[in-house]
Formats: structure tokens, sequence, C-alpha cells
């Protein structure tokens, strides 16, 4: 299956690096190079939960995890596994404009923090609060409209662009 920013809605995050495109699935198994990835076959919805009850032994090590589209976006590799199990090429398709503004005000809150950006009119919900020193946000725009945080910076840095 191949995801694009446009059907990125499709899979379940948190998503998994695979090492390799070339994957099979066969009879219920999903597997790399003889490794296996998930055992359909398992009660379970989830991928973490067959990967634990599979009598399988030969299990491919999931080491990395990505948690949202910017996750996937800065990584070199293209293969993943969902959290339900679907294996996808996330294909980048476009390019769009990568700006920068000043944080102007952030706000804490119990479970997570909102980030307001000068010059942009509506707060951008992130996990984790900026380090003190980053004062300016990288954000990427689809159809000229702020779409996502990509990063921070403690220097403004000129718009550039990126292939999502």
């Amino acid at each position: 299956m191949v995801i694009t920013f446009r059907t990125v809605s499709k899979i379940q995050f948190p998503v998994f690096i695979l090492p390799a495109s070339n994957w099979i699935e066969r009879d219920g198994l999903v597997t790399i190079e003889g490794k296996l990835v998930d055992d359909k076959n398992m009660p379970g919805e989830t991928l973490g939960i067959r990967r634990l009850q599979t009598p399988f032994k030969n299990l491919l090590p999931l080491r990395k995890s990505v948690n949202d589209l910017i996750g996937v976006l800065k990584q070199r590799k293209n293969t993943f596994v969902d959290s339900d199990g679907n294996v996808f090429i996330y294909q980048k398709t476009k390019f769009t404009s990568l700006k920068y503004y000043k944080i102007r005000k952030i706000e804490q809150k119990t479970v997570a923090s909102v980030l307001w950006l000068k010059g942009v009119n509506f707060p951008f919900k992130v996990i984790r609060p900026p380090l003190p020193e980053a004062t300016w946000a990288g954000v990427l725009h689809l159809n000229s409209l702020p779409w996502l945080l990509y990063e921070y910076s403690e220097d403004f840095k000129s718009t550039t662009k990126r292939k999502i």
C-alpha cells in the first residue's frame, strides 16, 4: 500500500520503520527477508499484541517508532508498518513551503502545551514544549496556509521548500 500526505488518515500511529520494502504477506504472515513482522493469524487488534502471542521466534526487531506525520517525513527510509499491522510505503508527492515564525507564547497544559506563533491565527498543540532557547518555529504550508509544525530553531531561517 502506498500512502501520501492526502491518505495518511488510513494508517494508525505509531508506525515502525522497516529495513526494506520487499515484504511478503502469505497465509496471514508478513515477513521481510525471512523475519516475521506480523502474524495476522493471532487474535488481537494491534501489531504489538499479535507479536507477543505468536509462536514464531524469528521476529524482525522494530527498533524505531514514529508518532506523527512529521516524523515520517523526516525519515530517510520510506517503508513502515503501522500499529494495526498495515505495511506501507510513504511516497512524497508535493513540494511545500517551510516558513519560520516567532514563538509568541507557550501555554502549559496538563497533558500537552499550546504554542502560539506571531502571524498565525491558530495555536499548535505540542506534546513537549520547545527548549527556552528555541524562539522560532518552522511551519510547513499546504496551499499557502500554515499546516504542520516542522521544527524549532534558535534563529530565524529563510523560507525553503520540503517535499511532503
